[in-house]
């Protein structure tokens, strides 16, 4: 990895709309020393009438993925601002990936920013993660979320360019999770992973008490 770029230890949550990534994530985050950055949230946050904004909903609108360069420009110029806030230590904290890398060409374009240290596989079936979005988008108001077929069609563009991204990295990273169970047996799942993966040596205190 490129000593001039900034190096982030990461954990990436890759699934489908629905799965329910950013709802673990915002959970996780609470925890001492993981940050969740989300790639959705980075993009509804801007101002509509910015060029980018406009660009953004252009896309969203439709249900197609933003342009990579833009997508990973917003994200280093996200993290920059997270660090200098003091939102985010990089030699502390973890972060919590959540719509980005999306795609094998954006995982290549991040190769020198991420240290991917664990990839989460939240797997569901379409269909109940389509009703799932869009009771979501009736209580949140998101706009991008309320047509079904916008839905399905981002379901399509997740086949196509995310999957491909569970083969880019080591399988020896990849553990896959049933997003189809009820939220806290998710967050079970993924914090029994995390501390096999990442925190092993707690395992090993626990078992030596």
């Amino acid at each position: 990895m490129s000593a001039e770029q900034p190096v982030y230890r990461s954990v990436l949550l890759l699934g489908p709309p629905g799965s329910g990534k950013g709802t673990q994530g915002k959970v996780l985050s609470q925890m001492p020393g993981f940050v969740h950055v989300s790639s959705g949230d980075m993009f509804r946050n801007l101002d509509h009438q910015s060029d980018l904004g406009r660009l953004f909903l252009e896309y969203s609108t439709r249900g197609e993925l933003v342009p990579d360069d833009v997508t990973i420009r917003l994200w280093r110029h996200h993290m920059e601002r997270m660090a200098k806030s003091g939102q985010f230590d990089i030699k502390r904290d973890v972060l919590l990936l959540d719509g980005i890398p999306r795609s094998a060409h954006q995982a290549e374009m991040l190769a020198d920013n991420v240290d991917m240290l664990l990839l989460l596989h939240l797997q569901a079936s379409q269909e109940a993660m389509v009703e799932r979005i869009h009771k979501r988008a009736l209580q949140e108001n998101r706009l991008d979320d309320i047509n079904p077929d916008v839905v399905r069609r981002r379901f399509q563009e997740y086949e196509a360019a995310t999957a491909p991204v569970l083969e880019f990295y080591p399988t020896d990273k990849i553990r896959t999770v049933d997003a189809g169970a009820a939220p806290l047996e998710v967050l079970r799942q993924i914090i029994e992973v995390l501390q096999v993966m990442l925190f092993p040596e707690t395992l090993q205190h626990s078992i030596a008490v």
